[in-house]
């Protein structure tokens, strides 16, 4: 049976939709495998968490903490929340979640790269204390982005930064929470698994590289050159029938004590041990 509904989840569409949705109803196989193949909530955040957590161990890493800006209502925390205590259950990492949220919804857009046309202000206000009652793990941190993570590293010594799930919409918001970036290198792995949400849109809204979340990413990068944000060109040939994984990407700290520790497969360490014995 085990193998039937697996082959079932490499076939074509629809029969494909309906083995996940199967194996996501009845939590079907390992938890592994229902983010492999994306039957689960939100498997772009397990994706991100897992990949994270993985990287992490490779390094010896005990602790890392992952970060979502933008909480709103506080689904996607929660999704991370269940994440998480999933992956500690198969990788020897612990997690610690925070979530970033001004707490009052979308501030009033500053101008035309903010998408005035498409959103309003007010949208996502949370409800703070039913959130902080709902949550098992996750700690909110409310505030101004741009002044909250200034001083995060520094307040709440988390530990490094594995995982970044950036859902601010605005550009505005987007360039202020790189401001988390400026922070000491100890607070961060080499390299941290991100995704955002609003780089793709609809035909009313439109985003573009010169506005939203895409442009604060450009501008980043023109901006630092030792640090870089950059697409996991890897992704659509994992999941080729899932959008999602043109929104994952990679921050990249080319100057991090442990940028260059080697961290490749089993496979590939045996490739190398040959190469050394010729």
């Amino acid at each position: 049976m085990t193998g039937i509904l697996l082959r079932w989840l490499n076939h074509p569409a629809p029969m494909r939709s309906l083995a996940r949705k199967a194996v996501k109803a009845f939590s079907l196989f390992s938890y592994e495998d229902r983010l492999r193949f994306c039957a689960i909530d939100r498997p772009h955040y397990g994706h991100c968490l897992f990949e994270a957590a993985k990287l992490a161990a490779q390094l010896n890493y005990p602790r890392i903490s992952a970060i979502e800006f933008g909480c709103g209502g506080g689904n996607g925390l929660l999704c991370a929340e269940m994440h998480v205590s999933e992956i500690e259950k198969v990788c020897p990492v612990k997690f610690e979640l925070y979530g970033f949220d001004s707490g009052e919804g979308l501030p009033a857009a500053n101008d035309y790269r903010d998408f005035p046309y498409y959103f309003n202000p007010g949208q996502f206000r949370m409800d703070v204390g039913e959130l902080r009652s709902r949550l098992k793990r996750a700690k909110i941190v409310i505030g101004n982005i741009g002044i909250t993570c200034q001083d995060f590293c520094e307040k709440y010594n988390p530990s490094p930064i594995g995982c970044i799930l950036n859902d601010l919409d605005y550009y505005s918001s987007t360039r202020d929470s790189f401001e988390i970036f400026c922070a000491d290198s100890k607070h961060f792995l080499p390299r941290v698994f991100m995704y955002f949400d609003d780089i793709i849109g609809d035909n009313v809204w439109l985003p573009s590289e010169f506005t939203g979340e895409l442009l604060a990413v450009h501008e980043f990068n023109c901006n630092n050159s030792t640090r870089k944000i950059a697409v996991n060109r890897a992704m659509p040939m994992i999941y080729p029938d899932q959008l999602w994984a043109n929104q994952i990407y990679i921050y990249h700290d080319f100057k991090h004590p442990r940028y260059n520790d080697f961290v490749a497969s089993d496979e590939q360490r045996s490739y190398e041990a040959r190469i050394r014995l010729r």
